[in-house]
């Protein structure tokens, strides 16, 4: 495993979720950078430092020793990885403070170091809750890998913090130094909403969700077939997104007893206003996780999912394998998966590893809802 070294500390490094021979590393050139351009800076034990999008914790576990480290992001992988991190390093738990990005960090703080993340709604939703929080003559500095910098950051910089300056690039990273100006306060665009016809639901959605101005088309095409029971089954919608899946299912299924899953904090957050708007008081639980890691072993009756077949920006099955294996751990025997994927993942094939009986549902020509037995 590499050693994450710059000016700040040497770190011995690890990615959520932890694969064997694990081929990529918990940080990469922006990172690097980023404390390089501080370093040359200066930074004092009070300077108060926001991080934001720090992927697993390389940014928050260099600084943490150095000065008051607050870090948001909408990963709970990355949160856990930040305190598995702090933990290999010999650093305490409290050492840095987290705060999801479905939450405001409090502020002010004296420099914002933000890696630039997929989803630039994201980021805008980031930007917007900095204002009011940054103090007189704070910093403000993004860092991106060039492959995954797109112009319009540097717009939305501009827009909400102020002129900005593009440094040179090193080793394919970039970084970009906004310059704070006194603006009118913004209104957020987020959440926005969108209205389902059938059944008819307005689906409220975070900045940083998935489809977040309609409808995936997955979904689409797994909504009509979700399975019905009048018995009381236990049932987790992992992956949950903005919880459609599970809201429509609780809806044809008034006796089910409903988990939702997502390791986004806004995709949770994004769940539960859409359950209480359509359900009420219905009792559910709703939980930023690890897939269901935490939960216990043979105890639902079924799963629903639409896999995700990205991390960040690295895309591959790996997380919808992890998925499978931990649907299958925590139905009882006789339990189902039910999902839907593309027709080119194979994931038929996948399945027929990990469960006794998978059987096609139903088929569009992109898609396929499969159900496979425990």
């Amino acid at each position: 495993m590499p050693i994450f070294a710059t000016p700040f500390a040497q770190l011995d490094l690890i990615r959520q979720p932890e694969m064997p021979n694990e081929p990529l590393q918990a940080f990469d050139a922006a990172d690097e950078y980023l404390l390089n351009h501080l370093h040359e800076q200066g930074l004092s034990a009070d300077t108060r430092v926001l991080l934001l999008n720090d992927g697993f914790g390389a940014l928050a576990a260099s600084l943490a020793p150095h000065c008051r480290v607050t870090s948001s992001g909408d990963s709970h992988l990355g949160h856990l990885a930040l305190h598995k991190n702090l933990a290999r390093n010999g650093l305490a738990a409290d050492a840095v403070t987290f705060v999801p990005a479905s939450e405001t960090a409090a502020g002010p703080f004296d420099l914002v170091l933000i890696r630039v993340p997929k989803t630039l709604a994201l980021l805008e939703e980031q930007l917007i809750r900095l204002h009011g929080r940054l103090a007189p003559g704070a910093r403000v500095i993004a860092g991106a890998m060039l492959k995954h910098l797109p112009r319009s950051a540097g717009d939305l910089l501009e827009q909400y913090i102020g002129p900005v300056q593009a440094s040179l690039a090193v080793k394919k990273a970039r970084l970009l130094s906004a310059t704070p100006q006194a603006k009118p306060a913004p209104t957020s665009p987020y959440p926005t909403r969108y209205l389902l016809e059938k059944p008819r639901l307005e689906l409220s959605n975070q900045a940083n969700l998935f489809c977040r101005e309609g409808l995936d088309i997955g979904t689409r095409a797994f909504l009509p077939h979700l399975p019905k029971s009048l018995l009381p089954l236990r049932v987790a919608d992992l992956g949950c997104g903005n919880g459609v899946l599970a809201i429509v299912y609780a809806l044809g299924n008034p006796e089910a007893q409903l988990t939702l899953v997502d390791e986004s904090y806004m995709a949770v957050q994004s769940a539960a206003d859409n359950w209480r708007a359509a359900l009420g008081e219905r009792p559910v639980q709703i939980r930023a996780g690890d897939g269901l890691a935490e939960q216990p072993e043979q105890s639902l009756d079924l799963v629903l999912c639409n896999p995700p077949f990205h991390q960040q920006q690295v895309v591959g099955d790996f997380l919808a394998w992890r998925m499978f294996q931990q649907a299958r751990a925590a139905l009882v025997t006789g339990g189902e998966l039910w999902i839907v994927g593309n027709r080119h993942l194979g994931y038929h094939t996948k399945l027929k590893r990990l469960f006794r009986g998978v059987e096609q549902v139903a088929a569009t020509p992109k898609f396929v809802i499969l159900k496979a037995t425990r």
